[in-house]
Protein backbone atom coordinates (compact mmCIF):
# COMPACT_ATOMS: atom_id res chain seq x y z
CA UNK A 1 0.00 0.00 0.00
CA UNK A 2 0.62 3.62 -0.34
CA UNK A 3 0.08 6.73 2.03
CA UNK A 4 -1.95 9.31 0.33
CA UNK A 5 -1.06 12.26 -1.22
CA UNK A 6 1.08 14.34 1.27
CA UNK A 7 3.34 17.90 0.89
CA UNK A 8 7.04 17.06 2.09
CA UNK A 9 9.00 20.20 3.60
CA UNK A 10 12.48 19.81 5.09
CA UNK A 11 13.96 22.68 7.06
CA UNK A 12 17.73 23.37 7.76
CA UNK A 13 16.70 24.95 11.31
CA UNK A 14 15.10 24.03 14.39
CA UNK A 15 13.56 27.32 13.62
CA UNK A 16 12.34 26.79 10.40
CA UNK A 17 11.05 23.33 11.49
CA UNK A 18 8.36 24.85 13.94
CA UNK A 19 6.95 27.58 11.55
CA UNK A 20 6.56 24.85 9.36
CA UNK A 21 4.75 22.74 12.08
CA UNK A 22 2.67 25.85 13.09
CA UNK A 23 1.85 26.92 9.38
CA UNK A 24 0.69 23.52 8.16
CA UNK A 25 -2.33 22.51 9.63
CA UNK A 26 -2.79 18.58 10.15
CA UNK A 27 1.54 17.88 9.72
CA UNK A 28 3.23 15.27 11.31
CA UNK A 29 7.22 15.70 12.38
CA UNK A 30 9.00 12.83 10.46
CA UNK A 31 12.16 11.21 12.44
CA UNK A 32 12.51 7.30 12.05
CA UNK A 33 9.48 6.98 10.66
CA UNK A 34 9.52 3.30 11.46
CA UNK A 35 6.07 3.76 12.70
CA UNK A 36 4.03 7.28 11.10
CA UNK A 37 5.28 5.18 7.33
CA UNK A 38 3.88 2.11 8.14
CA UNK A 39 0.53 3.94 9.57
CA UNK A 40 0.44 5.96 6.95
CA UNK A 41 0.49 3.40 4.43
CA UNK A 42 -2.21 1.58 6.08
CA UNK A 43 -4.44 4.90 6.02
CA UNK A 44 -4.51 4.87 9.87
CA UNK A 45 -2.37 8.44 9.46
CA UNK A 46 -3.25 10.91 7.04
CA UNK A 47 -1.22 14.05 7.45
CA UNK A 48 -1.30 16.35 5.01
CA UNK A 49 2.15 17.65 5.56
CA UNK A 50 5.24 16.01 6.65
CA UNK A 51 8.10 17.84 8.18
CA UNK A 52 11.75 15.82 7.67
CA UNK A 53 13.96 16.54 10.70
CA UNK A 54 16.56 14.66 9.31
CA UNK A 55 18.69 17.49 8.66
CA UNK A 56 18.88 19.08 12.16
CA UNK A 57 22.25 17.99 13.66
CA UNK A 58 21.44 20.15 16.73
CA UNK A 59 18.73 17.63 17.95
CA UNK A 60 21.21 14.32 17.59
CA UNK A 61 23.75 15.20 20.53
CA UNK A 62 24.07 13.34 23.87
CA UNK A 63 25.53 16.01 26.38
CA UNK A 64 26.12 15.95 30.19
CA UNK A 65 24.59 18.12 32.17
CA UNK A 66 25.16 18.77 35.69
CA UNK A 67 22.08 17.24 37.02
CA UNK A 68 21.33 14.93 34.30
CA UNK A 69 22.21 13.79 30.46
CA UNK A 70 20.78 15.44 27.59
CA UNK A 71 19.46 13.71 24.78
CA UNK A 72 18.47 15.21 20.99
CA UNK A 73 15.58 13.77 20.00
CA UNK A 74 17.15 12.48 16.85
CA UNK A 75 19.03 10.23 18.56
CA UNK A 76 19.06 7.01 17.12
CA UNK A 77 17.84 3.24 18.96
CA UNK A 78 21.27 1.82 17.67
CA UNK A 79 22.97 4.96 19.31
CA UNK A 80 21.42 4.85 22.50
CA UNK A 81 22.35 1.03 22.42
CA UNK A 82 26.52 1.79 21.85
CA UNK A 83 27.10 5.06 23.08
CA UNK A 84 29.34 4.69 26.05
CA UNK A 85 27.81 7.20 28.12
CA UNK A 86 24.41 6.29 27.90
CA UNK A 87 26.06 2.91 28.99
CA UNK A 88 27.45 4.43 31.92
CA UNK A 89 24.63 6.82 33.14
CA UNK A 90 21.73 4.31 32.39
CA UNK A 91 22.71 0.96 31.89
CA UNK A 92 19.21 -0.49 31.31
CA UNK A 93 18.86 1.64 28.48
CA UNK A 94 21.16 -0.02 26.39
CA UNK A 95 19.53 -3.47 27.68
CA UNK A 96 16.18 -2.40 26.82
CA UNK A 97 17.39 -1.20 23.22
CA UNK A 98 18.39 -4.81 22.44
CA UNK A 99 14.73 -5.89 22.69
CA UNK A 100 13.38 -3.25 20.41
CA UNK A 101 12.36 -4.38 17.04
CA UNK A 102 15.16 -5.41 14.52
CA UNK A 103 18.56 -3.71 14.24
CA UNK A 104 17.17 -1.99 10.45
CA UNK A 105 14.66 -0.42 12.56
CA UNK A 106 17.00 0.38 15.59
CA UNK A 107 19.26 2.15 12.81
CA UNK A 108 16.73 4.46 12.13
CA UNK A 109 14.04 4.75 14.76
CA UNK A 110 14.49 7.87 17.42
CA UNK A 111 13.72 8.24 20.76
CA UNK A 112 12.18 11.15 20.59
CA UNK A 113 9.88 9.08 18.12
CA UNK A 114 9.26 6.45 20.14
CA UNK A 115 8.32 8.87 23.14
CA UNK A 116 6.10 10.80 20.85
CA UNK A 117 4.61 7.76 19.35
CA UNK A 118 3.27 6.94 22.58
CA UNK A 119 2.84 3.36 22.24
CA UNK A 120 2.47 1.61 25.95
CA UNK A 121 3.83 -1.89 24.73
CA UNK A 122 7.31 0.04 23.72
CA UNK A 123 10.19 0.00 26.06
CA UNK A 124 11.17 3.81 25.87
CA UNK A 125 7.88 4.85 27.38
CA UNK A 126 8.43 2.54 30.30
CA UNK A 127 11.86 3.48 30.93
CA UNK A 128 10.36 7.09 30.58
CA UNK A 129 8.08 6.07 33.35
CA UNK A 130 10.48 4.44 35.68
CA UNK A 131 12.98 6.81 35.67
CA UNK A 132 11.20 10.28 35.32
CA UNK A 133 12.53 11.48 32.45
CA UNK A 134 11.96 14.74 31.67
CA UNK A 135 10.98 15.72 27.63
CA UNK A 136 11.75 19.28 25.84
CA UNK A 137 8.71 20.51 24.02
CA UNK A 138 9.01 23.21 21.37
CA UNK A 139 7.35 25.39 19.54
CA UNK A 140 7.47 28.67 17.73
CA UNK A 141 8.65 30.98 20.43
CA UNK A 142 8.05 28.95 23.74
CA UNK A 143 9.37 25.98 25.35
CA UNK A 144 8.60 23.84 27.71
CA UNK A 145 9.35 20.63 30.47
CA UNK A 146 6.91 18.15 30.25
CA UNK A 147 7.82 15.02 33.06
CA UNK A 148 7.26 11.58 31.72
CA UNK A 149 4.38 11.49 34.43
CA UNK A 150 2.13 13.88 32.66
CA UNK A 151 2.99 13.24 28.77
CA UNK A 152 1.65 10.13 28.09
CA UNK A 153 -2.44 10.24 27.63
CA UNK A 154 -3.39 7.16 26.17
CA UNK A 155 -2.60 4.80 23.76
CA UNK A 156 -0.73 7.46 20.96
CA UNK A 157 -1.74 10.16 22.24
CA UNK A 158 0.60 12.77 24.21
CA UNK A 159 0.14 15.70 26.20
CA UNK A 160 2.08 17.48 22.65
CA UNK A 161 -0.01 20.49 21.34
CA UNK A 162 -0.37 20.16 17.37
CA UNK A 163 2.40 22.56 17.14
CA UNK A 164 5.04 21.35 19.19
CA UNK A 165 7.35 18.66 19.10
CA UNK A 166 10.32 17.39 21.51
CA UNK A 167 13.41 18.25 21.08
CA UNK A 168 15.36 16.22 23.54
CA UNK A 169 15.16 14.29 26.65
CA UNK A 170 16.97 14.45 29.62
CA UNK A 171 17.89 11.21 32.08
CA UNK A 172 18.10 12.73 35.81
CA UNK A 173 20.24 11.42 38.08
CA UNK A 174 17.23 8.82 38.82
CA UNK A 175 18.50 7.35 35.52
CA UNK A 176 21.73 5.82 37.18
CA UNK A 177 19.65 3.37 40.10
CA UNK A 178 20.45 -0.22 39.39
CA UNK A 179 17.18 -1.37 36.90
CA UNK A 180 16.54 -4.17 34.97
CA UNK A 181 13.74 -4.97 32.34
CA UNK A 182 12.03 -7.73 31.25
CA UNK A 183 9.47 -8.70 28.52
CA UNK A 184 7.60 -11.41 26.48
CA UNK A 185 7.13 -11.70 22.92
CA UNK A 186 5.91 -14.56 21.29
CA UNK A 187 8.73 -13.89 18.36
CA UNK A 188 11.63 -12.06 18.93
CA UNK A 189 11.50 -8.12 17.83
CA UNK A 190 7.31 -8.42 17.92
CA UNK A 191 5.74 -5.82 20.45
CA UNK A 192 5.74 -7.04 23.38
CA UNK A 193 2.72 -8.78 25.50
CA UNK A 194 3.86 -7.69 28.25
CA UNK A 195 7.13 -5.19 30.07
CA UNK A 196 8.23 -5.29 33.41
CA UNK A 197 10.84 -2.96 34.27
CA UNK A 198 11.99 -2.05 37.65
CA UNK A 199 14.80 -0.52 39.72
CA UNK A 200 16.07 -1.28 43.32
CA UNK A 201 18.84 0.13 45.96
CA UNK A 202 19.27 -1.22 49.60
CA UNK A 203 21.40 -0.53 52.22
CA UNK A 204 24.13 -3.08 53.56
CA UNK A 205 21.43 -4.61 55.66
CA UNK A 206 19.75 -5.80 52.65
CA UNK A 207 16.62 -2.85 53.79
CA UNK A 208 15.13 -1.18 50.97
CA UNK A 209 16.00 2.16 49.76
CA UNK A 210 14.44 2.42 46.95
CA UNK A 211 11.95 0.27 44.67
CA UNK A 212 10.47 1.57 41.53
CA UNK A 213 8.14 -0.50 39.13
CA UNK A 214 6.77 0.19 35.85
CA UNK A 215 4.86 -1.83 33.73
CA UNK A 216 3.97 -1.52 30.00
CA UNK A 217 1.39 -3.64 27.38
CA UNK A 218 -0.88 -3.75 29.91
CA UNK A 219 -2.70 -0.27 29.66
CA UNK A 220 -3.31 2.85 27.60
CA UNK A 221 -0.31 3.81 29.07
CA UNK A 222 2.85 2.99 31.05
CA UNK A 223 1.66 1.93 34.71
CA UNK A 224 3.30 2.94 38.04
CA UNK A 225 2.04 3.08 41.69
CA UNK A 226 3.70 5.39 43.70
CA UNK A 227 1.93 4.13 46.93
CA UNK A 228 2.99 0.47 46.21
CA UNK A 229 6.72 1.96 45.55
CA UNK A 230 6.53 3.89 49.13
CA UNK A 231 5.29 0.71 50.78
CA UNK A 232 8.07 -1.18 50.02
CA UNK A 233 10.78 1.47 51.58
CA UNK A 234 12.57 -0.28 54.63
CA UNK A 235 11.28 -3.93 53.69
CA UNK A 236 13.55 -6.69 53.63
CA UNK A 237 14.69 -7.07 50.04
CA UNK A 238 14.49 -10.40 48.74
CA UNK A 239 11.86 -12.65 46.79
CA UNK A 240 8.82 -12.64 49.72
CA UNK A 241 8.96 -9.08 48.69
CA UNK A 242 9.08 -8.74 45.32
CA UNK A 243 6.50 -11.68 44.96
CA UNK A 244 4.25 -9.10 47.29
CA UNK A 245 5.15 -6.37 45.07
CA UNK A 246 4.69 -7.95 42.03
CA UNK A 247 0.64 -9.74 42.79
CA UNK A 248 -0.33 -6.19 44.19
CA UNK A 249 0.85 -4.59 40.97
CA UNK A 250 -1.11 -7.39 38.79
CA UNK A 251 -3.90 -6.78 40.98
CA UNK A 252 -3.97 -3.07 40.21
CA UNK A 253 -3.63 -2.48 36.54
CA UNK A 254 -7.00 -3.62 34.10
CA UNK A 255 -5.49 -5.10 30.66
CA UNK A 256 -7.80 -5.76 28.05
CA UNK A 257 -8.49 -9.06 25.62
CA UNK A 258 -7.54 -8.99 22.61
CA UNK A 259 -6.22 -10.96 19.80
CA UNK A 260 -2.68 -11.68 21.24
CA UNK A 261 -3.74 -12.64 24.67
CA UNK A 262 -6.39 -12.59 27.48
CA UNK A 263 -6.16 -9.85 30.05
CA UNK A 264 -6.17 -12.87 33.04
CA UNK A 265 -3.03 -13.98 30.74
CA UNK A 266 -1.65 -10.70 30.63
CA UNK A 267 -1.96 -10.19 34.19
CA UNK A 268 -0.22 -13.04 35.21
CA UNK A 269 2.51 -12.47 32.54
CA UNK A 270 2.80 -8.93 33.94
CA UNK A 271 3.60 -10.29 37.20
CA UNK A 272 6.19 -12.95 36.52
CA UNK A 273 8.40 -10.26 34.90
CA UNK A 274 7.86 -8.21 37.37
CA UNK A 275 9.14 -10.73 39.88
CA UNK A 276 12.11 -11.61 37.63
CA UNK A 277 12.68 -7.48 36.98
CA UNK A 278 12.75 -6.61 40.90
CA UNK A 279 15.19 -9.93 41.28
CA UNK A 280 17.66 -8.90 38.14
CA UNK A 281 17.67 -5.04 39.77
CA UNK A 282 18.41 -5.73 43.28
CA UNK A 283 21.21 -8.53 42.18
CA UNK A 284 22.54 -4.99 40.39
CA UNK A 285 22.13 -3.05 43.44
CA UNK A 286 24.07 -5.98 45.12
CA UNK A 287 26.93 -6.02 42.79
CA UNK A 288 27.33 -2.35 42.49
CA UNK A 289 27.41 -2.12 46.20
CA UNK A 290 29.73 -4.93 46.41
CA UNK A 291 32.20 -3.02 43.78
CA UNK A 292 32.22 0.75 45.75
Amino acid sequence: MKPPAFEYVRPQTLEEALAALEAHEDAKVLAGGQSLIPMMNMRLAQPSTLIDINGLAELSQIQEAPDGLMVGALVRHFQLEQDARIAQFCPVVPEAERLIAHPAIRTRGTIGGSLSHADPAAELPVLAALFDWELTVASRGETRVVPASQFFLSYFITALAPNEMVTAVKFPRASRLPAAIEEYAIRSGDFALAIAAAAVDSDAHGRVSVVRMVLGGVGDVPWRSLDLEESARGETAGPDLWTHLAEEAARQIDPADDLHATADYRRQLAQTLMIQALDRAHQKSVAQRGNS
